[in-house]
């Protein structure tokens, strides 16, 4: 019971991030590092993979193969964490706090995401 809670928990907090994508991009084009090209095209594919992976974990088919996509995609979220310290965990307009707590983010909560999204890579057997 409470493993089925927490994947569909996951799910859900995937596609309200996805859709976030959308309804407040301005939040997100700022934490993108200025070495990537198109950041309004990495947006957009970020909300839409998290929609869809997020939406994939909660039926039995493609539970597993979405939970693969989400660790993939936390870890290709990294750098963006990495950058947000490297210009001092504030952005004009935007998300600021102290370096500290962008450091948690990247060392703690990040991990615990990644492993979360990970236990349900592991058996076919979801709902027990």
């Amino acid at each position: 019971m409470v493993k089925i809670l927490l994947r569909y928990l996951l799910g859900l907090f995937f596609v309200i991030a996805g859709f976030n994508h959308f309804l407040n991009p301005e939040f997100y084009l700022p934490l993108i590092p200025d070495y990537l090209p198109y950041p309004i095209w990495i947006n957009t594919i970020s909300g839409i993979m998290e929609i869809l992976l997020g939406l994939g974990v909660f039926g039995e088919k493609f539970s597993k193969v979405a939970a693969w996509g989400i660790v993939v995609l936390l870890i290709l979220f990294i750098p963006s964490h990495i950058y947000f310290i490297q210009i001092g965990s504030c952005v004009d307009g935007g998300l600021c706090v102290p370096e500290w707590i962008a450091w948690i983010r990247l060392l703690v909560i990040h991990p615990i995401l990644v492993f979360w999204a990970y236990i349900f890579t592991k058996n076919k057997s979801y709902g027990k």
